[in-house]
């Protein structure tokens, strides 16, 4: 298997587990979003681990030559990506988290792109589309968080619960 597809993987395998548990009766798993909460969790650890552990090498190369200071870039987006995964899993941070992941995917893709025109090509997963097609992914689950507290009507969205 293409360790590229291991977040996409952890994402809809989670999403899809908590979904069916919540079907089967597990009650505090039947509203959607804590399912999908739980994938976005689950893909940002995952992630979030590969900063420190793993990959860290590759996702140092990753950063563009024009930002300064790749290794900090790369700490700071790891610590970043894993106080997201813990925040998106408690109700009242959920949605200030799932948006703030929202934006640390639009602002890391660059990095995507430029590891996708000008690194090595070690995957189908290094190449752009289906790089570029993952992170839309990704931002699906974010965004649909996001839009999902920003509809509910009863309560602000600084006052979420599931």
């Amino acid at each position: 298997m293409d360790p590229g597809l291991v977040p996409v993987l952890m994402l809809i395998a989670v999403t899809a587990t908590l979904s069916l548990l919540g079907v089967f009766g597990v009650q505090w798993l039947k509203p959607w979003p804590v399912a999908v909460r739980g994938g976005v969790a689950a893909l940002f650890v995952t992630t979030g681990l590969a900063h420190f552990i793993g990959m860290r090498e590759e996702l140092v190369a990753m950063v563009p030559p024009a930002l300064p200071a790749p290794e900090l870039l790369v700490t700071i987006t790891g610590v970043l990506e894993l106080a997201g995964a813990a925040g998106v899993l408690w109700s009242r941070t959920a949605p200030w988290a799932s948006a703030g992941l929202t934006l640390l995917l639009l602002g890391m893709f660059p990095a995507n792109v430029y590891k996708a025109l000008h690194g090595p090509v070690a995957s189908t997963m290094d190449e752009l589309v289906p790089r570029s097609l993952m992170q839309v992914v990704f931002l699906a689950a974010t965004v649909s968080l996001v839009v999902h507290y920003a509809r509910t009507p009863d309560r602000p969205f600084s006052q979420r619960r599931p």
